[in-house]
Parts: C-alpha cells; sequence; structure tokens
C-alpha cells in the first residue's frame, strides 16, 4: 500500500512539474528579412539595416540578406558605398549568380562614377538571365544609360 501511494504521489509531483518546465521547443524564429522589406518599402532604412544586420547575424550565408543589407545602406540618407560594396561582395560569392545583387552593385558603381565596372555587371546579368529581358538586367541598363545622359 505505501509503495502503491509514493509512486501515486511521484507520478502526480511529475505532472505538476511539467506544467512549470519551459517548453524544449525552439523559439518561433523572427522573420527578419520580411521586416526589412517591410521597412524598404517605407524607406526606413535604418530599421532595414538593423534587421539585416540581425538576420546575416543568424544566418550568415543568405544572400539575399546581404544583398538587401548592401542597397538599405546605399540607399540611406548618408549613403555608406563602402558597407554596400561589402554585403553586395558577400552576396556575390555566396551565389555569383545573384541577380539582384549584380543590379545592386551596378548602381553603386555607378554612384561612384564607374561606369564600365556598372556594365560589367550588367554583360554578368546578360548571361545570367539568358538575354536582356529579365528585371534586374532592364534597370541597371536602364540606370547605366541616365547615367550617361548627365554627363
Amino acid at each position: 500500500m505505501k509503495s502503491a501511494l509514493l509512486a501515486a504521489i511521484l507520478a502526480l509531483s511529475g505532472a505538476v512539474h511539467a506544467v512549470d518546465t519551459p517548453s524544449e521547443a525552439p523559439a518561433a524564429k523572427v522573420d527578419r528579412v520580411g521586416k526589412a522589406r517591410q521597412a524598404i518599402a517605407g524607406k526606413d532604412w535604418n530599421v532595414a539595416v538593423r534587421e539585416l544586420q540581425a538576420a546575416v547575424k543568424e544566418s550568415p550565408q543568405d544572400a539575399d540578406a546581404h544583398n538587401l543589407l548592401g542597397y538599405s545602406y546605399r540607399k540611406r540618407a548618408n549613403p555608406d558605398l563602402a558597407k554596400s560594396f561589402e554585403h553586395y561582395g558577400i552576396a556575390l560569392k555566396i551565389n555569383p549568380n545573384h541577380k539582384g545583387a549584380h543590379e545592386y552593385i551596378g548602381e553603386a558603381y555607378l554612384l561612384q562614377g564607374k561606369p564600365a565596372e556598372a556594365e560589367m555587371h550588367l554583360v554578368k546579368l546578360e548571361q545570367i538571365c539568358g538575354g536582356r529581358t529579365c528585371e534586374e538586367y532592364q534597370d541597371l541598363a536602364k540606370s547605366i544609360s541616365e547615367w550617361k545622359a548627365k554627363r
């Protein structure tokens, strides 16, 4: 009888304890890139940079996050082109065919007055896209054309 009572007490204490035990399940991962895209849409570059810095820390091999971080640094009121080039470069090391990174690094080169470097990325986009029809190619081609028209 004592052993049955002891077993019942132990079983109940385990059940009570389980209610107070924190879950071992991982917390829901924050969609930092999604939040950054919303901030980018609202031109809130500081929030975008903060979210994307956290995203690349959590997932250092995320080429999209690095590309968007480079973009956000470039679009700030006081652009940080060195940081932009750093993150575009990382994105392209992770994925040499990243269309967005080729487009954006080309646009960054135009800000530095280096159209030849921008055109090299345009050529790469033409190869990646299999022609001149992809949006990234068309956007960079337009930016280069506009840059040259101003000179």
